[in-house]
C-alpha cells in the first residue's frame, strides 16, 4: 500500500514546490542602476535596425522577428562586452 501512495505523495510535493517557485519569481534587476544603460542600448540598436521611436512604439504592432532582432542584438552586445571585460581588453 505504501508503494502505491509514494508516487502520489511525490507528485503532490513536486506540485507544491512548483507553485512555490512560481510565486517567488520576479523580474527584479540584479543591478538596478544598469536599467538606464540597457534602455539606451535598446534604443540605439532599434534605431540601427530602422525602428525609430522604439521607446514610444507599441511593440505589439511589431512582428516577432523585429522584436526578436532587438533582443538578440542586445544579447550579442552584452556577451561581447563581457568577453572583452574578461579578456582584459
Amino acid at each position: 500500500m505504501l508503494v502505491m501512495l509514494l508516487p502520489r505523495a511525490v507528485k503532490l510535493i513536486v506540485q507544491q514546490e512548483v507553485k512555490k517557485m512560481a510565486s517567488n519569481t520576479s523580474n527584479q534587476k540584479v543591478v538596478p542602476e544598469a536599467k538606464a544603460a540597457l534602455n539606451n542600448m535598446k534604443t540605439e540598436i532599434a534605431n540601427e535596425l530602422g525602428l525609430s521611436n522604439y521607446d514610444n512604439m507599441d511593440k505589439g504592432n511589431l512582428t516577432s522577428r523585429q522584436n526578436g532582432y532587438v533582443g538578440g542584438y542586445i544579447t550579442r552586445n552584452l556577451v561581447k562586452m563581457a568577453e572583452q571585460q574578461l579578456s582584459g581588453k
